[in-house]
């Protein structure tokens, strides 16, 4: 998923130059007829052409480009397999057939063959949405719960360059669970209909979140941020406190100085890097990185979730609007949040330093902190049975605020 803090570092525009490189190469290699043979050994091809990314300075630019291209890496190999097989065959129908999808979606989704995708995707609905900002109404598209309850519901947010499809692993866990459950794509990004476009700024974000909510969910939440969608609840909260219950933050990117340097590009420059962000090649590429032994099937798959939403004809315009506009910056505001706060982090975590969750903890006047082994920047894809227990624990029961504790096996 996608950190911002690359952009205010300087590195975007090599990066460009990088994925460019990564680009060719895979369709020379595929053109060749030389990325063939078993399908790990196509993907390990593909992770081979720059190597994979570490930790060190010097491995940013490319950690950028996994960052950057793919959104998310869809589901983890090995960990949520064993979350996604227990007890779930006989509770679900996931036959989907493609005109149960909504006729908003790209054709593209009759192609992806991951039955927990699917299964979401037919459930993906356009809500009437005024925009006070922008005084306009927008279509805009998300995961209606299958029943609204007496308790606080849950609304689940996404990354950078997302959509609600990023939960398709851990929202069935969640509801099996009895949560009243929301997926909301965020302004710019998702399946709404854009035609009209609205400003994608931090603001028009923040005002579409609340209208939302003031129209639908009525009641104070508990809002649910991982990556980057951690910033987009920090500014959502500080500015509407009575909408939000409590809060949850996975993975958050929250240190970063907004955008950086891509606010001032030139927007033919910043077209280039959106054109690129959709790459088939790169987020082949970007998902090969994220995990390690992927099938060639799989691979594709992923990818081709990952990028559903860029197929819209109004998304290049979105991400140019957002990323020039200036991004979030809410380091600032983080002691401000008084709201109950769960912290979840992967702790292989290669994206954002897991010393910014110790950092997040103490700022946080009133968070715990819990941390899931053997998992990296996307504990509810990757991981989606722990996620769920902590989640679900946090919203049932009352938070006893104490020393953080890092736990789950």
């Amino acid at each position: 998923m996608f950190d911002e803090s690359y952009f205010s570092k300087g590195l975007l525009i090599k990066s460009l130059a990088d994925s460019w490189k990564v680009t060719v190469k895979v369709l020379r290699l595929s053109h060749s007829n030389k990325l063939w043979g078993t399908p790990d050994v196509k993907c390990a091809q593909i992770s081979n052409l720059t190597g994979r990314a570490t930790g060190s300075d010097s491995g940013r630019p490319t950690m950028l480009i996994a960052n950057l291209f793919v959104a998310p890496p869809i589901v983890g190999p090995k960990s949520t397999e064993r979350g996604m097989k227990h007890g779930r065959k006989s509770k679900h129908n996931f036959k989907v057939s493609a005109s149960e999808f909504p006729a908003f979606l790209p054709s593209e989704v009759e192609k992806i063959t991951d039955p927990f995708a699917r299964k979401l995707a037919s459930r993906i609905e356009r809500l009437p949405v005024h925009l006070s900002l922008a005084k306009t109404c927008i279509m805009s598209s998300c995961v209606k719960p299958k029943a609204q309850l007496d308790t606080s519901p849950l609304v689940l947010l996404h990354g950078f360059d997302s959509s609600c499809l990023e939960w398709r692993y851990t929202l069935p866990l969640l509801e099996e669970a009895g949560l009243e459950t929301w997926a909301v794509d965020v302004l710019g990004w998702g399946f709404s209909d854009l035609e009209k476009l609205p400003s994608c700024s931090v603001a028009s974000k923040r005002d579409h979140l609340y209208q939302f909510w003031e129209s639908y969910i009525k009641r104070p939440m508990t809002l649910v941020g991982p990556s980057l969608g951690a910033a987009v609840a920090i500014d959502f909260v500080i500015k509407y406190p009575e909408a939000v219950d409590k809060l949850i933050l996975i993975d958050a990117s929250v240190y970063a100085e907004g955008t950086g340097n891509l606010a001032k590009l030139p927007k033919l420059v910043a077209y280039a890097g959106v054109y690129l962000l959709k790459s088939l090649p790169l987020r082949l590429y970007a998902t090969s990185l994220t995990f390690n032994s992927l099938a060639w099937t799989t691979c594709l798959d992923w990818a081709n979730i990952g990028r559903l939403h860029c197929l819209l004809p109004w998304w290049e315009d979105a991400t140019v609007d957002f990323m020039i506009s200036g991004g979030y910056n809410v380091s600032a505001d983080i002691k401000q949040v008084k709201q109950k706060t769960l912290i979840i982090w992967g702790e292989d975590d290669q994206i954002i330093d897991n010393k910014l969750a110790v950092r997040l903890h103490c700022e946080l006047p009133n968070a715990i902190i819990r941390q899931i082994p053997d998992c990296g920047h996307i504990p509810h894809v990757e991981k989606p049975a722990a996620v769920s227990k902590l989640i679900t624990e946090f919203v049932q029961a009352e938070c006893k605020i104490a020393t953080p504790t890092f736990i789950l096996s």
